[in-house]
C-alpha cells in the first residue's frame, strides 16, 4: 500500500492553507465549535498526533498556536514526519495503539488522510475557496467512508466525530459529497 492518498490530502489541503489570510481566522467554519485558526492548529497538530501514534509514542500535549505564526512552515514540517513515519518499513501492517483504540496503520493512514483532506474543505469553505478538492482523491475517501463510519459515529459537534448525514445538491463535486456525508452543511 502506498501513502499516495495521504499525500494528495496533505497537498490539497497545502493548497487552501496556501490561500488563507491573518484577516480570515476568526471565520466560522462548517466546524461548529472551531474557527479558521483553531482549525488551522488542529490541522497541524493532527499530522503530529498520527505520526507520533504510528511510532508508538504519545502525542504532544503542548498546546501550540500555529495559526499565529508560519502555520504553512509548520504544517510542511508536521506533514514531512508524517508521511515518513507512513512510509517506514512496515508501518501500514502493523498494529498501532491509538488513544481510541489498536488498529492497523493502514487504518490509521485512512484516518489521517480522512481527517486531513476534510479540514482542508472546511477551511476551504470557510474562507471562500474552491471546495472542488482533487475529485479523485474525494471519489475514493467518500467510498470508503460510507464502507466503515457507522451511525454509532455520528452525534452532536464535539460529542461525535461526524455529525447526521446532510443532504447535497445533485451534481455537487466530489468534495462537497463528502463533506455532507461527513456532517457538513454543504
Amino acid at each position: 500500500m502506498s501513502t499516495q492518498p495521504l499525500q494528495q490530502a496533505i497537498e490539497a489541503t497545502r493548497g487552501v492553507l496556501a490561500q488563507v489570510q491573518a484577516d480570515q481566522m476568526q471565520a466560522a467554519t462548517p466546524c461548529e465549535s472551531w474557527n479558521v485558526a483553531d482549525l488551522i492548529n488542529h490541522v497541524v497538530g493532527a499530522q503530529s498526533f498520527f505520526a507520533a501514534g504510528l511510532k508508538g509514542e504519545q502525542p504532544s500535549s503542548e498546546e501550540v498556536d500555529w495559526a499565529a505564526g508560519d502555520f504553512l512552515a509548520a504544517y510542511d514540517n508536521a506533514c514531512s514526519q508524517t508521511l515518513e513515519a507512513f512510509s517506514a518499513e512496515g508501518a501500514l501492517e502493523k498494529m498501532v495503539q491509538m488513544p481510541f483504540g489498536e488498529m492497523p496503520g493502514a487504518a490509521v493512514m485512512g484516518l489521517a488522510m480522512t481527517d486531513t483532506f476534510q479540514h482542508g474543505w472546511d477551511i476551504a469553505k470557510a474562507t471562500g475557496q474552491s471546495t472542488d478538492l482533487n475529485p479523485q482523491l474525494a471519489a475514493g475517501i467518500l467510498q470508503q467512508a460510507q464502507q466503515s463510519i457507522p451511525d454509532a459515529f455520528r452525534g452532536a459537534d464535539g460529542q461525535a466525530p461526524f455529525g447526521a448525514q446532510q443532504q447535497c445538491a445533485d451534481g455537487s463535486c466530489n468534495a462537497d459529497q463528502l463533506a455532507a456525508f461527513l456532517g457538513r452543511q454543504v
